[in-house]
């Protein structure tokens, strides 16, 4: 049975000793997992609404939180328009695989708990499997801070807590992950993700009225509201 309440549980990818062929492993093993159980597609579905109004030839500055090792400008090829992504995580390996997979990006080593960009820096503020890393306040803090980064608006998109998704996520590991991290983490990661409440109280007290929040398949959520930015955000 899966808890009522999110777990705290840590996951191995966030444990700084880990090397970067281990990383490098399980972000392999991820995009597999990412690319066929609709999380490449539930990104594209939020900042595709974000964008159906912005003219193809016009470029669209993308903020890419707790970045790992996504190459989100290759995720959002499919829409047809032109993406200028910042990719930024803590881990500084996460640098060094974008490199050597030539990611089309610029990199920023940084923590998303502590975002120094001025207000409306960039379009679009995305991320992507980041939020269930947060405790409920870094959460608060990081949607708060993302609304006032962003001109255009905001997408998150993760994981469902649901026990569906645990049996589902702890049977296909079992079968074909070979990477120890991956083993532990995809459990761990549902065991920390949201149901619709969380996310709606953690929206409401981050001050975020009326924000878009859909399920897609595999137990995901698509979190997305565009921001206005006569108004503020703490």
């Amino acid at each position: 049975m899966m808890d009522v309440r999110r777990s705290d549980l840590a996951e191995l990818m966030d444990d700084p000793t880990v090397t970067l062929a281990e990383l490098e492993h399980a972000l392999g093993e991820l995009e597999i997992i990412n690319k066929w159980l609709g999380g490449y597609r539930t990104t594209r579905t939020g900042i595709g609404r974000l964008t159906q109004e912005i003219p193809s030839d016009a470029t669209i500055t993308v903020l890419d939180v707790g970045s790992g090792g996504n190459d989100l400008a290759a995720i959002l090829r499919p829409l047809k328009k032109r993406f200028e992504v910042t990719a930024l995580d803590v881990n500084p390996r996460m640098r060094e695989i974008a490199v050597r997979h030539n990611h089309h990006c610029r990199i920023v080593t940084a923590s998303a708990h502590s975002l120094a960009y001025p207000d409306h820096s960039f379009d679009i503020v995305h991320a992507s499997l980041f939020l269930h890393h947060c405790t409920d306040f870094e959460a608060i803090q990081l949607l708060r801070q993302a609304a006032r980064i962003a001109r255009l608006g905001v997408v998150i998109n993760d994981l469902h807590r649901h026990p569906c998704a645990l049996a589902g996520i702890s049977a296909l590991t079992t079968l074909f992950a070979r990477s120890p991290i991956v083993k532990y983490d995809a459990r761990a990661s549902v065991r920390r993700a949201f149901r619709r409440k969380d996310l709606d109280s953690l929206l409401g007290s981050a001050g975020i009225p009326g924000a878009n929040i859909s399920w897609l398949w595999a137990f995901r959520w698509c979190i997305w509201f565009a921001v206005d930015e006569r108004s503020p955000h703490g």
